[in-house]
C-alpha cells in the first residue's frame, strides 16, 4: 500500500445511506493500494456537518475526496453537491457522484453543479469493486489534488 505524497493516509468521505454499498466500498478500499481513512455519513446534513467540521466532526480531517450518493435522506446529494461547490472553503474538494441513477437529468444536473465525476453503481459485486478500485486508482494515484 502507498500513502499520499506527504506520507499521510488519504482522507475519504463516503456519503451513503445504503449499508450494503457502504460495506462494499469499505471492502474495495481495504483491498486497494492506497492507505486511507474512510469516514462514512448516512445523510446529506451529516455530510455537510462533517465537511464544515462541526459538532462531533470538529477534530476530523477535511477529506481529500468525497464519494457522494444522490439519493439520501434529510438533504439529498444534489443539494450537498451544490452546497459544497458554492462554498469557498469546500469547493476544491473533488466530488465523485456514485449513485444507482442512470437518469440523464441526474447526470446533467450533477455536472451543472460541478461534480468532478459521475459513476453509476453496478448491480453485481465484482462490478462494484471494480468501480471503487478505479476511483482509487484514478483520483488517488493519477490526479494531482489541490492543497487544503
Amino acid at each position: 500500500m502507498t500513502e499520499t505524497n506527504q506520507g499521510e493516509p488519504v482522507e475519504i468521505l463516503l456519503a451513503e445511506d445504503n449499508p450494503g454499498d457502504v460495506t462494499l466500498t469499505k471492502k474495495a478500499l481495504e483491498q486497494g493500494n492506497i492507505i486511507n481513512n474512510l469516514h462514512v455519513v448516512n445523510d446529506g446534513v451529516e455530510a455537510m456537518r462533517f465537511l464544515r467540521q462541526e459538532d462531533e466532526y470538529e477534530e476530523k480531517s477535511r477529506p481529500d475526496l468525497v464519494l457522494l450518493d444522490l439519493n439520501m435522506p434529510k438533504m439529498d446529494g444534489r443539494e450537498v453537491l451544490e452546497s459544497i461547490k458554492t462554498d469557498d472553503d469546500l469547493k476544491r474538494i473533488p466530488i465523485v457522484v456514485m449513485t444507482s441513477s442512470e437518469a440523464e437529468e441526474d447526470i446533467v444536473q450533477s455536472y451543472d453543479r460541478h461534480a468532478n465525476a459521475y459513476l453509476t453503481k453496478p448491480i453485481d459485486y465484482d462490478g462494484f469493486l471494480d468501480i471503487v478500485r478505479s476511483i482509487e486508482e484514478f483520483w488517488l494515484t493519477v490526479v494531482k489534488m489541490p492543497p487544503e
